[in-house]
């Protein structure tokens, strides 16, 4: 081979070699392992406090407001006197019913020795029958007279024993809605003041006609409903003691179509007081064996949720999966992928079915927040 022939292959392979570009290498993303774990679903529903027992403060008996007995917000014992209404009106009436059960007694015992004295002269046909009757008659309108004069007087009595208003449990008192001088009772129906039992709060909250019927299902399956409850307070924060599901109202509130449901909560610290709005959450749904993948796995499509998956050969497929809820930073998929898969966080890249990529280990968050 000649000189010159040599130089022009060595010329062409020089060539080729430059023209050759680098190998490409497999991309590099993020893929972790589809976590399996127990889950316990909570929803949170808006709910108003109210003590354990909140007992209205009303006048039975009308009258002028004389004097209250108590600090205002202040803790009081049931029989504790809270306030005083002008007795004079009863006890005038007392003294009356006195007077007219002694004159009662007068002629009770007046018509008893009337007919006593009758009734051995009517046996010897000394007075006629007629006048028999009308002592007995007598004697039994004295009966009945007496019985109606001592009702009278306890009624009195009680109407009196009213003008002292006292506490009908143990508890905390509010700011008081009538001064002394007022004039209540009577028509006049207004509230002075509420005594409330706050050593455990009530909290009743709302849910929807079609939760209610979802739950309901559950317990005729046979599911056991975990009826703890914990509450969230305005600013944030957890209440320290946990409560429970105390009661459900009997009916759908037809206006809202809504059910009414009432959770009581310890109350040691007394944090709570009545009319706080506060958040109820609890476990509306327990899941054993729930699928997760971080929610930056998963996208969609016209409704359609797809994840990458990472076969043997580092392969992407994609699978079609059936999305729930949320739960913290990942997704619960309730059917479409298995505890084994491996899943890509893929995100926005554009990345294509069954390209081949060098997997890097990303860790998955399961906690809540």
């Amino acid at each position: 081979m000649c000189r010159s022939t040599l130089l022009i292959i060595l010329l062409l392979v020089s060539a080729c070699k430059k023209d050759a570009g680098p190998q490409q290498q497999s991309p590099e993303v993020p893929v972790t392992q589809v976590l399996q774990q127990r889950i316990d679903l909570t929803q949170d529903f808006v709910g108003q406090t109210y003590g354990g027992s909140d007992i209205e403060i009303r006048a039975r008996v009308q009258g002028w407001l004389l004097e209250s007995h108590f600090t205002e917000g202040s803790e009081v014992k049931k029989g504790q006197l809270l306030y005083t209404i002008d007795p004079l009106p009863y006890q005038v009436k007392v003294d009356q019913a006195r007077g007219q059960l002694a004159e009662a007694d007068a002629m009770l015992v007046k018509s008893k020795n009337d007919l006593d004295r009758i009734k051995p002269l009517a046996e010897m046909n000394a007075v006629s029958q007629r006048e028999l009757v009308a002592a007995q008659g007598q004697y039994d309108a004295s009966v009945a007279r007496k019985k109606a004069m001592t009702a009278s007087l306890e009624n009195a009595q009680i109407e009196l024993g009213y003008c002292h208003i006292t506490s009908p449990i143990d508890g905390t008192i509010g700011i008081s809605k009538a001064d002394a001088g007022d004039f209540v009772g009577g028509i006049n129906l207004l509230v002075l003041n509420t005594v409330s039992s706050i050593n455990s709060m009530r909290v009743r909250f709302s849910i929807s006609e079609r939760e209610y019927l979802t739950f309901r299902k559950r317990i005729l399956a046979g599911e056991k409903i975990n009826s703890e409850a914990k509450l969230i307070l305005a600013d944030g924060t957890m209440h320290p003691d946990a409560g429970h599901l105390n009661a459900a109202n009997r009916e759908i509130d037809p206006t809202t179509g809504t059910l009414t449901l009432e959770a009581i909560f310890p109350n040691k610290e007394k944090i709570l007081r009545p009319g706080q709005f506060a958040r109820v959450r609890m476990v509306v749904e327990t899941l054993p064996n729930a699928l997760m993948v971080p929610q930056r796995a998963v996208t969609e499509l016209q409704g359609t949720y797809q994840v990458y998956v990472v076969d043997k050969e580092n392969k992407l497929q994609i699978k079609v999966v059936d999305a729930g809820a949320r739960y913290g930073e990942n997704w619960i998929i309730r059917s479409g992928l298995e505890p084994t898969d491996r899943v890509a966080l893929v995100g926005n890249a554009a990345i294509r079915v069954n390209s081949v990529i060098t997997p890097v280990t990303a860790k998955a968050d399961s906690t809540k927040r």
